[in-house]
């Protein structure tokens, strides 16, 4: 079986620590869906290539552009990986925003791996007292690891750098758990549609 994954990391520059880890967690959760004897199919979304789109929903509540296709596949993912920096001790406004126009329901049950990178492991609390709480409204399945990675966590060969590959390793490995047990509630509306009879005579509305 084919299990869906959809990355979204909240990066403002080009290459960014966010879109490095969102990287490496994808790599880790794809290998561990693989060993699972699952095939992968992945998505990697930057939120910056579609936060016009994302503001035009936030204000018209209709998608637009590139922003269309990202939503149904967040419709349809047995995964979500969800990467963002911190701002002011948070999640960026731009992680928040993409969010809040998915429809209601649609992370009901999803299996979310929540992330975040920042220049201090001070701000580690945010996947706790933000992240978590977040994505717990939208009854998604978070699952119990989280990473962050502060700027002292990319040394190569330190023990910073080790721990954080155990953590990605980790929280890798249990989405895949959960995305293996993950069906998908999301319905084609033109998969069964109502007969022309039906509709001609009004049974349809």
């Amino acid at each position: 079986m084919t299990r869906k994954l959809v990355t979204v990391t909240a990066g403002l520059s080009n290459p960014s620590s966010t879109r490095l880890l969102a990287d490496r967690l994808t790599t880790a959760a794809e290998e561990a869906l693989v060993e699972r004897g699952e095939e992968v199919r992945t998505r990697v979304v930057e939120l910056r290539d579609v936060a016009h789109d994302i503001m035009n929903a936030m204000t018209t509540r209709v998608p637009t552009g590139e922003l269309t296709g990202v939503l149904a596949d967040m419709a349809e993912a047995d995964g979500v990986i969800a990467v963002t920096p911190v701002f002011n001790a948070s999640y960026s406004g731009l992680f928040k925003s993409f969010f809040d126009v998915i429809d209601p329901g649609t992370l009901d049950g999803t299996p979310v791996l929540v992330a975040a990178t920042g220049g201090s492991p001070r701000h580690s609390l945010v996947l706790e007292h933000a992240l978590r709480p977040m994505f717990s409204y939208t009854r998604s399945v978070v699952v119990p690891t989280g990473v962050y990675a502060a700027s002292e966590d990319w040394g190569a060969g330190d023990s910073g750098g080790r721990e954080l590959s155990e953590r990605i390793g980790r929280a890798a490995r249990q989405l895949a758990l959960l995305a293996t047990e993950h069906t998908s509630d999301a319905v084609d509306p033109y998969e069964e549609p109502t007969p022309f009879a039906d509709l001609m005579s009004g049974l349809g509305a």
